[in-house]
């Protein structure tokens, strides 16, 4: 079974509805975008921080999730710095990280049926004009959703196998086979989608 990044609490990101999370999300994307001023943003990303520690996963689980992230993040800080300038750099890494953070927030403190629930409302518009299928665009981001968390479990095994015969955890050693495992788990999944013909929403 995959696993969920969602973390069990009761604090206030908890409680709230799920629609008002995303919606919420949305609209501090749209604003963090919209700043300019590095106090500002380091403010936003404050906030942001505040909020994912007060989901509850802890900092392990927090950094065991989001260093990927981090790496893209500082990727992307690196290439604007030696191409464009370190200021702009800077701005574009705060307001990436502040989404991030966001993101995170609300994946930890939302179960995954209640975000595709969401998710399938505000598409049901589109799908009464023929345009989408609401329910399998659900199931594809709740797919990714259990994905995610699945891949870095399957990285986790594979390095502790490595460790405990005494090797390296190389690159291309640890890279490989978590391919192999990764599109083994895909095509087991969509072979599941294509038995069930779509119907299976419940993750």
């Amino acid at each position: 079974m995959m696993l969920s990044l969602y973390v069990p609490g009761n604090s206030l990101l908890h409680r709230l509805p799920a629609g008002w999370k995303l919606g919420g999300l949305c609209l501090a994307g749209l604003l963090v975008y919209l700043l300019a001023q590095t106090v500002w943003l380091l403010a936003a990303a404050a906030l942001a921080a505040l909020l994912l520690w007060r989901s509850g996963a802890g900092w392990r689980r927090i950094w065991r999730q989001g260093r990927a992230l981090l790496c893209l993040i500082l990727l992307l800080c690196a290439f604007m710095a030696i191409f464009d300038s370190p200021a702009r750099a800077g701005v574009a890494a705060l307001r990436v990280g502040t989404v991030c953070m966001l993101g995170m927030a609300v994946t930890f403190t939302t179960r995954s049926g209640d975000l595709l629930q969401v998710v399938e409302r505000v598409l049901q518009p589109l799908q009464r004009l023929g345009w989408v299928d609401a329910g399998r665009v659900a199931l594809a981001i709740g797919l990714v959703l259990r994905f995610v968390p699945e891949i870095l479990r399957q990285y986790g095994e594979l390095r502790e196998a490595q460790q405990a015969r005494g090797l390296k955890a190389r690159g291309l050693a640890l890279l490989v086979p978590l391919i192999v495992r990764t599109l083994r788990r895909a095509e087991e999944i969509s072979d599941a989608i294509d038995a069930r013909d779509g119907g299976g929403r419940q993750l």
